[in-house]
């Protein structure tokens, strides 16, 4: 997207840019954001990084930009910025949206938080649903349900021959 862009005439100063991939030989971290301070036609860049850095490379070396102006929840983590626009979609699963999403997105904001969603009614109740994935020791103390056998139509316990069928699976 911005290799596109440097070919052009006007170069993509002033733009924000997200690293997509990290980059050791420049401490630059995966999702790390940053402003273009100068761009040259042969692909150099000069960008100055949200943590004050400033940061030297080649496009062409490092193509592993994105256009910065909005990031998920995910990669927002452990950033702040002035104004934060959160889009929650109440029809995703409580997997993606949920308690912990609620606390991540709008604690970023330093100033102000809106929220965009495809149903109000169901808003709250999306963003309250609990998020915390079970503990290995938990899901262990957890008491155990007495094993069955599986019943055909017929209340009979099923042949070898007839769960194999069951599952796609022909037996000879």
């Amino acid at each position: 997207m911005i290799l596109s862009t440097l070919d052009n005439d006007s170069p993509p100063q002033d733009d924000r840019v997200q690293l997509t991939a990290p980059a050791t030989e420049l401490q630059i971290a995966n999702r790390e954001l940053g402003t273009i301070e100068r761009v040259s036609h042969s692909g150099n860049l000069e960008i100055l990084m949200d943590s004050g850095r400033e940061v030297r490379f080649n496009i062409r070396e490092h193509p592993h930009l994105d256009h910065g102006y909005a990031v998920t929840s995910h990669s927002s983590q452990g950033q702040t910025a002035q104004r934060v626009l959160i889009h929650v979609d109440t029809d995703s699963s409580e997997l993606l949206v949920n308690n912990r999403f609620a606390y991540v997105s709008i604690s970023r904001a330093q100033q102000d938080a809106h929220v965009y969603t495809n149903d109000g009614s169901k808003l709250s109740r999306s963003l309250s649903r609990e998020s915390s994935q079970r503990t290995a020791t938990e899901v262990e103390q957890q008491p155990t349900s007495p094993k069955t056998e599986p019943l055909s139509a017929r209340g009979v316990r099923p042949s070898e021959e007839e769960q194999g069928q069951g599952l796609g699976i022909g037996l000879a």
